[in-house]
């Protein structure tokens, strides 16, 4: 990390006046929520639709590592078969997050940011009337087409209506959705599999992935890009190109951007996608025991989204990656060596290892987003993120 050069001051970082050049970080005078007057209605408006995207997004993921040893007991997999699903769906991902990059600079944040939402939505339910497991191998890799392009269009979205001074935590306050959708999703797998057979509740866990409908209509009539953003894509010529972040001046950002995001996802994933299946089969949790456990990780995962997000603000965007890449390693190495008799205290390490590995990713929508121009931002936050989650994805497999 430290050899990507400052974004606001290299010349691989050109201003322009949609996204003016960030100064040092610094903290906030505006109390606890000022970040969030700070919006404006419009930009309330925005934050509302991106928090409540990702939020969904999250729930949609979450959906089958939660039915996974469901899943592999109905179809008779193994665990590198089950470990494929998630390996699959990370890997066309990166496509959907590229190819949504390049829609959010040609066609605009929220038109792209729908289609997003409708596309991982349709393909969640689709999951659920899966006759065998090709099936629902290409029918959740379909769903990472949208998946996949969520998060970096809605950041953005929200980044362009951020001051430079509070738009870390902003994008840190969006980033804690992801733990409100993976909550949401813990608790309705306890409500499922408690109240209906394995054999069916994988099933309709998949069929309330039709959630986000709700969701598009309401963006569709209130969310509105940043009126600067429009104005540059109108005007600009090399909007969405692909050639554009490869060129001299931002290849070495481009490069380095997603060497980051693979160290930080490939980690993250491997976690999100076994910690389920780990509880149940080698700590021989009950459904409603692995979801009590889960609590205290998702809870330390929303406490460090918004934590990590103020300390971005703070501290500066790098150094907070730093911090928590340290103690996010302390934290895996110590929940994977508790005693086999120790389950309390995997429980109140559930806490510490959710904050840890969540509050790394605060840093990342106001980071990517400031090292690109306004008319290739969306390219180039999309493509850094989503090969660093493609490249990250074989590790879970493995």
């Amino acid at each position: 990390m430290s050899t990507t050069p400052p974004p606001q001051t290299s010349k691989t970082a050109p201003q322009d006046t949609a996204h003016p050049a960030t100064p040092a970080p610094q903290t906030g005078a505006d109390g606890a929520f000022g970040w969030l007057r700070d919006l404006g209605p419009r930009g309330r408006r925005a934050f509302a639709g991106a928090f409540g995207g990702y939020a969904l997004d999250s729930y949609d993921y979450f959906t089958l590592p939660l039915s996974m040893v469901a899943l592999a007991a109905y179809f008779g997999l193994d665990s590198g078969q089950t470990g494929l699903f998630t390996t699959v769906t990370l890997v066309v991902s990166a496509i959907g997050g590229a190819l949504a990059g390049v829609l959010a600079d040609r066609i605009g944040r929220v038109r792209a940011l729908m289609l997003t939402v409708v596309t991982y939505a349709v393909f969640t339910v689709a999951c659920g009337f899966a006759p065998s497991y090709e099936w629902l191998l290409v029918f959740r890799a379909l769903q990472g087409l949208g998946f996949g392009g969520e998060w970096a269009v809605g950041a953005i979205l929200v980044a362009e209506y951020a001051s430079a001074r509070n738009r870390g935590r902003t994008l840190g306050a969006i980033q804690s959705s992801w733990a409100v959708g993976w909550a949401l999703a813990a608790v309705m797998y306890t409500l499922v599999f408690s109240f209906v057979g394995d054999d069916l509740a994988w099933r309709v866990m998949f069929w309330t992935g039709a959630l986000p409908a709700l969701l598009v209509i309401w963006m569709r009539r209130r969310v509105q890009d940043a009126p600067e953003a429009v104005a540059v894509r109108e005007q600009s010529a090399e909007k969405g190109s692909f050639t554009a972040i490869f060129k001299p001046g931002l290849l070495r950002v481009t490069v380095f951007a997603g060497l980051l995001s693979t160290g930080v996802q490939g980690g993250y994933y491997t976690l999100a996608t076994w910690v389920p299946t780990y509880l149940k089969t080698e700590r021989e949790l009950s459904v409603v025991g692995t979801g009590g456990y889960l609590t205290f990780l998702i809870s330390g995962a929303f406490a460090g989204y918004l934590t990590g997000g103020y300390l971005t603000d703070l501290l500066g965007r790098r150094r907070n990656i730093w911090l928590f890449a340290l103690l996010s390693a302390v934290c895996i190495l110590a929940y994977a060596n508790i005693p086999s008799g120790a389950n309390t205290l995997l429980l109140v390490l559930g806490f510490p290892l959710g904050f840890c590995m969540s509050a790394i990713f605060s840093g990342f929508g106001s980071y990517l987003s400031e090292l690109y121009p306004t008319a290739v931002r969306g390219t180039g936050q999309g493509f850094t993120y989503n090969t660093g989650r493609a490249v990250g994805a074989v590790f879970p497999t493995m």
